[in-house]
């Protein structure tokens, strides 16, 4: 089993930039494939990035590509979600999600999420 906790959400201007940090419990992190989406008030839960258990793959939303960027601390059982050049339309709650082995883009297909963190983007 992995629980999950995130954390670094807040408050920020447009332009600005947060790092938010997503925590596992459990000796297997590293064969876990983890995943950011975030959820804006009225709307679906939406792709974000993920990352591969390994750290050697990365994937993108055409949304953030170029400002976010994922990684992984396997040793630390951490994945981190550096978000550069905020835009007001970046406000969601963010979730990380994890899976065994494989990431993919669909919400439904993870098994374990930690319970979100806000970021505020003000213009």
């Amino acid at each position: 089993q992995v629980q999950l906790v995130e954390s670094g959400g807040g408050l920020v201007q447009a332009g600005g930039s947060l790092r938010l940090s997503c925590t596992a419990s459990g000796r297997t992190f590293s064969n876990y494939a983890v995943a950011w989406f975030r959820q804006a008030p009225g709307k679906g839960r939406d792709f974000v990035s993920a990352i591969s258990t390994s750290g050697g793959n990365t994937y993108y939303a055409d949304s953030v590509k170029g400002r976010f960027t994922i990684s992984r601390d396997n040793a630390k059982n951490t994945v981190y979600l550096q978000m550069n050049t905020l835009k007001p339309e970046d406000t969601a709650a963010y979730y990380c999600a994890a899976r065994p082995y494989y990431s993919t883009s669909y919400p439904h297909e993870y098994d374990h999420w930690g319970q979100g963190t806000q970021v505020t983007v003000s213009s």
